[in-house]
């Protein structure tokens, strides 16, 4: 299959008001195609579109304002896309939500609500759009799953069932298009700096308490900017990679999972747990011994006076030692790993 030409085409990109979503338009605009994008947020939708015509050659940008959890409202923003778009040459499918707690932790509708936007919407237009894909020669599928698409820790039920479903289905329309000459990609982004984790729901059973202690464990991991996940997305698709890694974090997870598909979840939560920082403890005074007494000796006697010395003229002086502590930093680890298009972080070699 030949490399993807994106000048010309027409792209479409759900959640694309921030994060990779605003990012992939940007790249997908400073490459030539004209954009539908979608998304919840009209304020952030207009300021992506803003700040794409004010940097980049006029291009055509079509913006839809829906709700990815509103099933009847995605079929009816579907529909008005291939009807004004007829030949579609890249679908992004981007958008996706996080919820925070334990299977039992979380009631149903919660649960529900993760599973429709980030796997049941993606079906849905892909469903609504795959005509339009196989009306353009040479067009390409996007679906973002995530790391939490090749693994599952505890706490992430809901948003590991909706990703593991998304990347089980991409995997198969790969299979299943090869034949119409549409390229399809699943990706598994790491830790990307977006707002998906602080604007994530919180299970109704969830005490605040271990909610924001897990939280802040995740935000450790989102050290990839946006910016350049969407490169390697972009790279991925263009290449007709099947499956793209972004960042260690996807990577080593990855291999783990592979080697120890039963026990990774042992090492994730001994990797997840804080390392106590270590406070030397104050060292105890030991006792002083008790002066000793003077011994009685016998007064010596002196066959003649002597005179008295002269007497020296008084003086002082004294020090103290000074007294330090250490600390001992919790060690790091690194490591790499190979997948499927790798995408390296800022600052590491490829």
């Amino acid at each position: 299959m030949r490399d993807l030409d994106f000048p010309g085409g027409t792209a479409v990109v759900t959640g694309a008001a921030s994060g990779i979503g605003a990012a992939l338009a940007d790249g997908l605009a400073r490459r030539g195609c004209d954009l539908v994008l979608l998304d919840r947020d009209a304020d952030g939708l207009a300021a992506v579109v803003e700040s794409i015509r004010a940097r980049h050659l006029p291009r055509e940008i079509d913006t839809y304002v829906v709700d990815l959890a509103d099933a009847d409202a995605t079929d009816r923003v579907a529909a008005e896309i291939h009807r004004a778009h007829p030949r579609i040459r890249l679908l992004i499918n981007n958008a996706g939500v996080a919820l925070g707690g334990r299977f039992d932790q979380v009631t149903l509708d919660e649960f529900l609500w993760v599973v429709e936007i980030n796997f049941r919407a993606v079906v849905r237009l892909t469903h609504a759009l795959l005509p339009a894909l196989k009306a353009e020669p040479g067009a390409h599928l996007v679906n973002v799953s995530s790391l939490f698409g090749l693994i599952a820790p505890a706490g992430q039920a809901a948003y590991s069932a909706s990703k593991f479903a998304v990347r089980g289905f991409t995997e198969a329309l790969r299979h299943e298009l090869v034949d119409d000459g549409i390229g399809v990609t699943s990706v598994h982004p790491g830790g990307i700096r977006t707002r998906i984790a602080a604007s994530a729901r919180v299970g109704s059973g969830v005490p605040v308490a271990e909610y924001e202690a897990g939280r802040r464990q995740f935000e450790k991991l989102l050290t990839i900017d946006p910016a350049t996940a969407a490169e390697a997305i972009l790279n991925g698709a263009r290449r007709r990679r099947g499956r793209v890694l972004i960042g260690w974090s996807a990577t080593l997870p990855d291999l783990l999972a592979r080697i120890a598909p039963a026990g990774y979840g042992r090492v994730l939560a001994l990797g997840m747990r804080s390392r106590p920082t270590r406070v030397p403890a104050p060292r105890a005074a030991s006792p002083e011994p008790a002066p000793r007494a003077p011994s009685a000796e016998p007064a010596p006697r002196a066959p003649y006076a002597e005179p008295a010395p002269p007497a020296e003229p008084a003086g002082s002086g004294g020090s103290g030692p000074g007294v330090s502590e250490t600390g001992e930093p919790a060690p790091g680890v690194g490591a790499r790993s190979g997948g499927e298009a790798v995408a390296p972080e800022p600052g590491r070699p490829a």
